[in-house]
C-alpha cells in the first residue's frame, strides 16, 4: 500500500485530515494506495509556505529561473519510464500512452525556456514631453491549479510551468485518483534547483477545492473537468476576486465529407474515439458522415475496431486500457444502455469485455453506435469512454449547423480532399480548435490551447503566450526626468497636441 500525503515545503509531509481516498490499479481493481484528503487548515499551510517563498523567486531573474526549468526537463527524461509506469498503473493508459502524456507536458515546459523573452516589454521613447513609456509583466504571487485524472502528467506541467517560469508560487491540487506522477513531479522540481514551496502539491476533494477558491492569498486558478464544475470554480472564483481558466466538456465531431479517405478516416476515429479509453477531453465521440458514405464509414470504424487489442495497458501491443474506475466503468455501462433505449443502433457493444488473467479489471470494449440524433443522451452529453456514436446528415450545412448547435465546442475535425470545403469549415465553425484531415487538434506548445461555448469559462487559453498573460499582470509606467527647476503644479490634462 502506497500512501500519499502531501508536497510541501520541499518535502513530504503526512495528511492530518484523517480521511482518505483510495487509489486502484484499474488494469486489475486492486487497490495501489491511499491518498491523503486536505482540511483547509493544511491547505491554508501549503499557500502560506508559497507566499513566503515566492517573492524570492519573482526576484530571479527570468533566465536563472528558465535554467531551473532546464535541469527539471533533464531529470523527467531521466525518470520518464518510470513515471510512464506509475502513470498506466494508476490511470490504465497503454505504457506508450503514458509516456505521450508526459511528453506533450514536457514539450510546454520547453517552450516555458523562452520566459525570457515572452516577458519582454514594450518602450516608447519620447511618448511626450520628456517622457519615456515602458511596460512590463509581473507575477500575480500564489497561483493554483486544480487538474483532472486523464491526464496526470500533461495538465500539471501545463499549469505549473509557465506559472512558475513567469515568477509564480504554485499550488497543484490534482485528481485523487491517481496523485502519484504529480508527487513524483514536484519531486524533480526541488531535485532541479527550484526553492522549496514554489511548487506545493495539496492532496484533495471538494474541501481542498473550496478552500482554494476562497483563499485570499491564491490570485489565480486554473481548472480542467467537467463543465458543471468548471461553471461552479469559475463563478466561486470570480465572485472572491480571482482571475480564473476554467476548462469543461467536450463532445468532439469529426466531419467526414463524401470526397475524403474513408480508410484514412476511419483510422483517425479509431484512435481518436478509442485511443487512452475515450478518457481524453479531446477524444472524438461524434462522426459526422456527410452523403452515402455513412455505410461504407460504419462497415471500415467496426472492422477495425473489431481488431482492437484491449489489455493490461503495460502489456506489448495493446491499444487500449481500461478505464480509471469500477465507478467510471457503470456510468459508461449506463450511457451504452441508454443510447439503446433511445432507439439507436448498436453497432458495437462494449459491455461484458473481460481481459484474461484481469478479470476484476475496470475494463470496456469498444462501443459503436450508428443512427444517433440529436436529443439522445449519448449525443447530448460527454461520455468520456469508448464510445463513437454515428450521425448521418447529407449536407455539409448540416454538418456545420448540427456542430455549432451543440454546447460543447472544444474540438472538432473535418476530413476532406476538398481544399475549398476544409476552408469554409474553419471559417464557419464555432469551436475553439479545428483539424483539417487531423482528428486531435491539439496545438502544439508553442501555441494555445482552449475551446468556446461550455467548453471555456475564461478569456484565456492555456499555455504559450496565452499562459504568460494568465499567470502575469501587465504594468505600464510613464517616466520623466524633470530639469532642475520646478515649473509649479498642473492642472491641464497632458496630452500631445
Amino acid at each position: 500500500m502506497i500512501e500519499y500525503g502531501h508536497f510541501i515545503g520541499g518535502k513530504h509531509v503526512a495528511g492530518k485530515s484523517g480521511r482518505f481516498a483510495d487509489v486502484y490499479q484499474p488494469m486489475d481493481g486492486t487497490l495501489r494506495g491511499r491518498v491523503a484528503l486536505a482540511t483547509p487548515a493544511e491547505l491554508d499551510a501549503a499557500v502560506q509556505d508559497a507566499a513566503a517563498a515566492q517573492p524570492a523567486w519573482a526576484a530571479v531573474n527570468p533566465q536563472r529561473r528558465a535554467r531551473v526549468l532546464m535541469k527539471f526537463l533533464e531529470l523527467i527524461a531521466r525518470d520518464g519510464d518510470k513515471m510512464a509506469d506509475c502513470l498506466a498503473r494508476e490511470h490504465g493508459k497503454t505504457f506508450p500512452d503514458a509516456k505521450g502524456d508526459i511528453q506533450r507536458g514536457v514539450e510546454v515546459v520547453e517552450v516555458c525556456l523562452g520566459a525570457p523573452h515572452f516577458l519582454k516589454g514594450e518602450f516608447t521613447d519620447g511618448a511626450g514631453p520628456g517622457i519615456d513609456i515602458y511596460s512590463l509583466r509581473q507575477p500575480l504571487g500564489v497561483v493554483a491549479g486544480i487538474t483532472p485524472f486523464n491526464f496526470p502528467a500533461m495538465i500539471p506541467l501545463w499549469k505549473l510551468a509557465p506559472a512558475i517560469a513567469c515568477g509564480n508560487a504554485f499550488i497543484l491540487k490534482p485528481s485523487e485518483r491517481d496523485p502519484g506522477v504529480p508527487m513524483m513531479l514536484a519531486e524533480l522540481a526541488v531535485e532541479a534547483g527550484l526553492p522549496p514551496g514554489i511548487l506545493n502539491v495539496v492532496n484533495g476533494d471538494k474541501e481542498s477545492v473550496d478552500a482554494i477558491l476562497d483563499h485570499d492569498e491564491i490570485k489565480a486558478v486554473g481548472f480542467v473537468g467537467s463543465t458543471p464544475i468548471a461553471e461552479y470554480i469559475y463563478t466561486r472564483g470570480c465572485a472572491n476576486g480571482k482571475r480564473v481558466q476554467c476548462f469543461g466538456g467536450a463532445k468532439n465531431h469529426m466531419v467526414v465529407m463524401p470526397d475524403a479517405d474513408l480508410d484514412q478516416a476511419a483510422d483517425a476515429l479509431i484512435g481518436a474515439a478509442y485511443g487512452s479509453a475515450g478518457e481524453r477531453c479531446m477524444a472524438i465521440s461524434v462522426a459526422v458522415a456527410v452523403g452515402p458514405i455513412a455505410d461504407e464509414l460504419v462497415d471500415k470504424v467496426r472492422s477495425r475496431a473489431a481488431r482492437l487489442t484491449i489489455a493490461d495497458g503495460e502489456a506489448p501491443g495493446a491499444d487500449m486500457g481500461p478505464v480509471v474506475t469500477a465507478e467510471a466503468k457503470a456510468r459508461i455501462e449506463g450511457y451504452i444502455a441508454a443510447g439503446v433505449e433511445a432507439g439507436a443502433t448498436l453497432v458495437m457493444d462494449g459491455r461484458g469485455h473481460v481481459v484474461a488473467g484481469r478479470e476484476e479489471g475496470f475494463f470496456l470494449g469498444a462501443t459503436l453506435f450508428d443512427h444517433v440524433t440529436p436529443g439522445m443522451k449519448i449525443y447530448d452529453e460527454e461520455i468520456f469512454g469508448p464510445v463513437l456514436c454515428v450521425v448521418r446528415v447529407d449536407t455539409f450545412a448540416e454538418a456545420v449547423a448540427l456542430i455549432n448547435a451543440h454546447p460543447f465546442a472544444n474540438g472538432v475535425a473535418c476530413y476532406t480532399r476538398d481544399g475549398r470545403s476544409a476552408q469554409e469549415f474553419a471559417q464557419k465553425i464555432r469551436v475553439g480548435m479545428v483539424g483539417i484531415n487531423v482528428p486531435i487538434p491539439v496545438p502544439m506548445a508553442w501555441h494555445s490551447f482552449g475551446g468556446w461555448k461550455q467548453s471555456l469559462f475564461g478569456d484565456h487559453h492555456a499555455y504559450g503566450e496565452e499562459g504568460v498573460r494568465f499567470y502575469t499582470r501587465y504594468k505600464s509606467v510613464m517616466q520623466r526626468w524633470p530639469d532642475s527647476g520646478s515649473k509649479g503644479p498642473e492642472f491641464v490634462m497632458p496630452v500631445n497636441a
